[in-house]
């Protein structure tokens, strides 16, 4: 649980996102927004990729809270170091590109 809320505090201030919770899975989404925004994740990293995009883009984002179960059965397949390393080596791209190099924005800006 606590790598969890690392990542999560790790995430929103190296990327600027404003939200509470950047994994949460359950969102509501404007159909419009994907023709504004295009999303290039295959892995984990779609959820801060999506954020960032559309906080980005200028899109209002509002939050409902949703309570989240603790895992009755089973373990997380996420924790092996394959995986876990993927998912620092994506999360340092994205960030060169969404924070440093600002693509979506220039994007947005282009004629």
């Amino acid at each position: 649980m606590w790598i969890g809320l690392a990542y999560q505090y790790f995430v929103k201030l190296a990327f600027g996102l404003i939200i509470r919770d950047v994994d949460c899975d359950f969102r509501l989404l404007r159909r419009s927004m994907f023709d504004t925004i295009r999303l290039e994740s295959r892995s984990g990293t779609i959820t801060f990729e999506m954020v960032k995009k559309i906080q980005d883009a200028g899109f209002r984002i509002a939050e409902a809270p949703v309570h989240h179960y603790y895992r009755q059965y089973g373990v997380s397949q996420f924790f092996n170091v394959r995986r876990v390393v993927r998912t620092l080596l994506d999360l340092t791209r994205w960030w060169w590109r969404l924070v440093i190099r600002r693509e979506q924005q220039r994007a947005a800006v282009r004629p």
